[in-house]
């Protein structure tokens, strides 16, 4: 059990060529569009379900933030499709690769940082200096101001790693050790099958709610720079 523990997370491989490519871009498939007068219920939902979320997350932003909505909103649904298809069983996730995250997590902050000392110079410097800060305390602030800037990428891929790769493992675990069980003892691999799908069904949550925290997360650094 414990060679095969992180064999999930090993990028798959075909012909010696990796298959990331497309596997990311696989989940756009799931999201078609439609010519028609009138649409399918799968358009519908999907329309229904980018309006609501568009309402939500633009509302707080003005004229200048709002030029992010379209991929505001491809971000959630890339992120919340690529982690519901890596529940399936012997798929592969892409966001639990901390590489993949910082790809995604350092660009869109840098874009949100730039526009802010493009458009607010004055406003953005002054995050680095709170007002009435003690002289002698004007070095040590300066630096803690900018080290929390840099972390914010950082702490974006870090967090939908963590909580998408702890899913992952509870789910191996737990799914190891009920057939581990099942020739042991029927009644308590029983109680640990109705655990893996409670976990499971957690975890469904779990991938939705980490795609809209990382996107509502780049929306507040996006309204705090425009």
């Amino acid at each position: 059990m414990n060679e095969n523990l992180f064999a999930s997370f090993i990028t798959p491989m075909m012909f010696g060529l990796p298959l990331v490519t497309l596997i990311v871009l696989f989940p756009s498939l799931l999201f078609p569009t439609s010519n028609r007068l009138v649409n399918n219920r799968l358009i519908s939902l999907q329309q229904g379900m980018l309006q609501l979320m568009s309402k939500q997350m633009m509302s707080i932003h003005n004229t200048k933030g709002q030029t992010w909505a379209l991929m505001l909103m491809s971000l959630i649904f890339f992120i919340g499709s690529t982690n519901l298809l890596g529940l399936l069983p012997h798929s592969f996730t892409p966001t639990t690769q901390l590489s993949m995250n910082l790809g995604m997590a350092i660009p869109l902050w840098a874009g949100a940082v730039i526009t802010g000392f493009r458009n607010k110079t004055k406003a953005s410097l002054a995050h680095f200096l709170p007002q009435g800060t003690p002289t002698p305390l004007i070095p040590m602030l300066v630096i803690i101001e900018t080290i929390s800037l840099f972390i914010q990428p950082v702490a974006l891929a870090v967090r939908l790693t963590a909580n998408i790769t702890a899913g992952h493992l509870l789910i191996h675990l737990i799914g190891g050790a009920t057939l581990a069980l099942m020739s042991i003892n029927t009644t308590t691999a029983l109680i640990t099958f109705i655990i893996l799908i409670l976990l499971t069904v957690l975890e469904f949550a779990v991938a939705m709610i980490q795609a809209y925290v990382f996107t509502l997360l780049v929306s507040l650094y996006l309204h705090d720079n425009t």
